[in-house]
């Protein structure tokens, strides 16, 4: 099941005032550069953080490959420039962005290695990447009431995720994705010459405890990690 066949409540699930989003996305937002050129938003979803960025001052083109998010994206936000298709296969030329921003996105695509190719390809020299992913640890482990957290999967391979998760009144949505090790991710920035920069594992803050007190948990152990990394000038060897 993806996305697509989701649409109706990723949205509604997305839009929620107590998601995570709402109270990480600055955290992330600190880590990205000042407007400078075009930004390409990967994986936009329904659109809420092309919005927040061009609130910003970014100019941005957002991509998702979900027709239904795209529509819904574009009547939230009619001036914004939104196109259908896949992180593997960006349909833009080389060195067309001075920003790649993907938040949440780049474990659900069936092929991460080749989306990070993809990004490096369309960033102009110098340009940047700033990306947020479901922490790889996160998603190794189950957690033994909200104080103890017990790995038991084979962190260094590649595997299948399937989870499915409801709120009340917004119902369940099935996430499924692949669990890549950090390695992986650093190899992939390798390969496609982007030099990581920053990194940060934020933890849940007061006021998202306080509105779902079971986040607490995600104060001794992170949800999420985001970074940035920077396209060389000069191709590695």
């Amino acid at each position: 099941m993806s996305f697509e066949e989701q649409a109706a409540t990723w949205i509604a699930w997305a839009r929620r005032p107590t998601d995570a989003y709402w109270f990480s996305r600055e955290t992330f937002f600190e880590l990205l550069p000042p407007p400078r050129g075009p930004v390409l938003d990967l994986g936009c979803g329904e659109g809420r953080v092309t919005r927040d960025l061009r609130a910003r001052g970014y100019d941005v083109t957002a991509l998702d490959a979900s027709p239904t998010l795209l529509e819904a994206a574009r009547a939230e936000d009619p001036g914004g420039e939104y196109v259908l298709g896949r992180a593997e296969e960006l349909p833009f030329a080389d060195a067309s962005f001075s920003l790649v921003v993907s938040y949440n996105a780049l474990m659900d695509v069936d092929e991460m290695p080749d989306a990070i190719a993809e990004i490096g390809r369309v960033l102009e020299p110098r340009g940047v990447l700033c990306a947020c992913i479901t922490h790889p640890m996160a998603d190794s482990g189950t957690w033994d009431g909200d104080e103890r957290y017990v790995v038991d999967a084979r962190y260094l391979e590649r595997r299948r995720f399937e989870g499915t998760f409801e709120r009340p009144g917004v119902g369940a949505f099935t996430f499924r994705g692949w669990i890549y090790p950090l390695e992986a991710y650093s190899r992939a920035l390798e390969a496609a010459d982007l030099a990581l920069e920053a990194l940060r594992e934020p933890g849940a803050s007061e006021p998202e405890i306080a509105v779902n007190p079971r986040a607490a948990r995600w104060r001794l152990f992170p949800n999420f990690l985001m970074f940035r990394a920077a396209k060389r000038a000069t191709p590695q060897p």
